[in-house]
């Protein structure tokens, strides 16, 4: 490549290089600016993420009780936390539990979405709000409320009552079959508005063109669901699995505050064990060594969820 002649005389010029190195400075300022507004985040961050993150690495492979010193014992927590029937279990629940929480919230959203897309309804804002409120109210304040739907005398076994079906009450969190779907149910009653006022808001933002388009080639709802809105919020499916997922795996609140985990062990998800095993049994260790597990099976469950869901347009 020829060299420039005006540029190599410009670089020649005296005070060129002191220009050059201003600029530059100037340029380092402004970045070490954007650095020190970055630093308090980044300093949180790092503090109760990252530091708590690498302790729990730590301690699981140790034997700890939290008082006492510690004892190396390798990979020996691991091994007991893969081995314990009743841990692999309890992974199986959680894997249940997404059915719940991530699969059908999903697919219900997607739902009302389609519906909304060709039929306008009048106070649509109302309606968003009212689904949305549980994302918004304090678990534990859910919990409460569903565990009283779910008791003996509340409203679920009444309203069963009220229309002939009494043969059908129970103890809805005290039965080894229905307590892991009655939870579960909680779940995809918290989970649904999030997941339909995303894809209803997805839906707005296709262009009516397409819809005018399917609509003149002779599409019906179904084809048309499948042909525009689906294809049209695959990022939005994207976003809703990976945090109703994650929410699944992790769930703890409303498991311990309906069923503390039972009746027996019917309810009883990873996180309980952690909790049991740091804080009432003083294993810290193994409960360390079960939340690096669990926190590896989230982040494999959310990478195949998100190669299945990609943009194909993107690999």
């Amino acid at each position: 490549m020829t060299p420039d002649p005006a540029r190599q005389r410009a670089a020649h010029q005296p005070g060129a290089g002191r220009s050059w190195l201003r600029t530059t400075w100037s340029d380092l300022r402004r970045q070490a600016w954007a650095f020190w507004f970055l630093a308090p985040a980044a300093i949180a961050y790092t503090v109760f993420l990252v530091w708590p993150l690498a302790q729990t690495v730590q301690y699981s492979f140790y034997d700890w009780n939290g008082i006492t010193p510690a004892t190396p014992v390798g990979l020996e927590n691991y091994v007991a936390a893969v081995t314990e029937p009743e841990i692999r279990s309890a992974l199986f629940r959680s894997l249940v539990f997404v059915g719940f929480y991530a699969v059908l919230p999903t697919a219900l959203g997607l739902l009302i979405a389609g519906v909304f897309a060709r039929i306008k309804v009048r106070g649509m804002t109302l309606f968003r709000a009212m689904i949305f409120v549980p994302q918004i109210l304090s678990t534990v304040v859910v919990a409460v409320a569903w565990r009283w739907i779910y008791a003996e005398d509340g409203p679920l076994n009444a309203l069963l009552e009220l229309v002939g079906l009494g043969s059908l009450t129970r103890a809805w969190l005290g039965d080894f079959t229905t307590a892991l779907p009655a939870v579960g149910l909680i779940g995809t009653w918290i989970m649904f508005g999030l997941c339909m006022v995303m894809f209803v808001a997805g839906v707005q933002k296709i262009p009516t063109d397409l819809f005018e388009a399917a609509r003149l080639d002779g599409a019906g709802a179904v084809r048309e669901f499948f042909a525009v809105t689906l294809p049209a919020l695959r990022g939005e499916i994207l976003i809703a699995m990976i945090f109703t997922t994650t929410v699944a795996l992790r769930n703890f609140d409303i498991v311990w505050n309906t069923t503390a985990g039972g009746p027996g062990d019917s309810t009883k998800v990873p996180s309980v064990f952690i909790y049991q095993a740091a804080f009432q049994s003083r294993e810290v260790g193994s409960a360390a060594a079960i939340g690096v597990l669990l926190t590896l099976l989230i982040l494999v469950v959310v990478g195949i969820i998100g190669l299945l869901l990609r943009d194909r347009g993107d690999s």
